[in-house]
């Protein structure tokens, strides 16, 4: 099974940022210079309500993990099936954008604000609000 071990250390801080009208997100300069011209979006591994981009490598190896799982065991196959589907390979352009499909937009209720936090080896992009839920907070 893949560990959050196996991911480098490489994404800290939290930034606030916008959506433009094309549902394009600007990185900040810290996090491209990590993840080069070109990444994965998905929604979380861990099924909390917001979106993931990985580096490639990263990503391969993750997406290789769900192999080594017992895949006999229904719910794990829909959990899987659901997260690939929806990967997003995806290209950052020359301004710093990246543009996040529609879909994986509402899943995660993107519409114009977005937290942008790092999370060791991947970045997670937050609706402000989820974020700050409650229930987000309780658990902690």
């Amino acid at each position: 099974m893949f560990q959050a071990q196996d991911m480098a250390a490489k994404f800290f801080g939290a930034y606030e940022h916008s959506l433009d009208v094309k549902g394009r997100l600007t990185l900040p300069a810290k996090y491209r210079i990590q993840l080069g011209d070109k990444c994965f979006v998905t929604r979380s591994q861990y099924e909390d309500r917001c979106l993931v981009i990985w580096d490639r490598d990263d990503f391969y190896s993750f997406a290789k993990s769900w192999q080594a799982q017992d895949l006999s065991d229904s719910t794990l196959r829909w959990k899987m099936r659901i997260w690939a589907s929806e990967a997003f390979d995806a290209e950052i352009d020359k301004s710093g954008r990246l543009a996040l499909p529609q879909a994986l937009r509402r899943f995660a209720n993107l519409d114009k604000e977005v937290l942008v936090h790092g999370a060791i080896g991947t970045i997670e992009l937050w609706n402000p609000e989820n974020w700050s839920s409650p229930l987000m907070r309780s658990e902690l």
